[in-house]
């Protein structure tokens, strides 16, 4: 039968009727891309003959993820939130935007309400037999003047490859290898913590099973993620992929950015990585402001076992 079935008159009656078409209220714009959505759904399901078991499946499937709480994993596993990325940065390729450091994925697993530090503070609370990292650099903006006031949000997993808050072992304290640290006067930052390592998706979970069936994995490599806000500046999200990792060309999630890729300079039981961060000059608040994607949200007031 083919996609030529969804360009029936009944179908494109069905699908302007599902839009709300046919009703006066409403978002006109929310009705173009509910239309066009389901429109490619079903073009999707005359395209391949998908039967109703495999429709039903796939909800299942959805339903399963987002019960798990893995729909997080699935958005840059499928390429969607590293396409998200590439549309930005074309948009402002566009509108004559240029430089600064790339962006890239946030992934699911930040967590609001980490502890807000003096630059060169230490973030790992808990003991954790590895390496240590030590990163510094500069934060810069975009005529090369050093910016001086902000936060440089951090965090990242522990030597297994688990986040706090998220470790399935729950042996972690809150904010373990999570802070917020203060720019420095001279527009430096640094911190130490725990080596971080690589993980892959919850074995058999919704990521593992879509990866299985696509004929790919589920790993990336080491990394450290990053917020950067500053008064004035485009708030930056990225994060550094080491170089070095097996899975750094080949990152599922589609993290590793042309720039994003130091290799950390390995000395006895320390690894350091120089890194500086070049921002963008923000054209009015709303660049300034976080995404509105839903984080899961940790009192601040929570105690944290500093270190000592």
């Amino acid at each position: 039968m083919g996609t030529s079935f969804v360009e029936t008159p009944e179908i494109q009656n069905l699908l302007d009727r599902v839009a709300g078409l046919d009703c006066d209220g409403g978002n006109a714009r929310m009705k173009g891309i509910v239309r066009d959505l389901i429109q490619s759904c079903m073009t999707v399901i005359a395209r391949y003959d998908v039967s109703e078991d495999e429709v039903w499946n796939a909800v299942n499937f959805l339903q399963g993820a987002a019960g798990a709480g893995e729909l997080g994993l699935l958005m840059p596993g499928v390429g969607l939130e590293h396409f998200i990325d590439l549309y930005m940065d074309a948009k402002d390729a566009e509108a004559g935007k240029s430089g600064g450091t790339p962006r890239t994925i946030e992934g699911p697993l930040y967590v609001e309400g980490a502890p807000i530090v003096e630059s060169g503070a230490y973030l790992t609370n808990d003991a954790d037999d590895t390496d240590t990292l030590y990163m510094t650099g500069r934060i810069i903006g975009p005529d090369g003047e050093a910016v001086t006031d902000g936060l440089v949000h951090v965090w990242h997993a522990d030597s297994h490859g688990f986040y706090s808050h998220f470790d399935p072992t729950h042996a972690q304290t809150p904010f373990n290898n999570r802070r917020r640290l203060k720019i420095a006067a001279d527009g430096t930052y640094a911190f130490s913590s725990k080596m971080p390592n690589g993980y892959s998706v919850p074995p058999g979970g919704a990521s593992d099973t879509l990866m299985k069936a696509l004929g790919r994995h589920g790993n990336r490599p080491a990394h450290v993620h990053f917020f950067i806000e500053a008064p004035g500046y485009r708030r930056l999200t990225t994060q550094i992929n080491f170089g070095d990792d097996p899975f750094a060309a080949d990152d599922f999630a589609f993290g590793t950015r042309e720039g994003l890729l130091p290799v950390p300079n390995r000395q006895g039981d320390s690894a350091h990585i120089a890194f500086d961060f070049h921002l963008q000059r923000a054209d009015d608040e709303g660049d300034e402001a976080f995404s509105t994607r839903k984080r899961l949200v940790v009192d601040a007031d929570e105690p944290v076992t500093e270190p000592a």
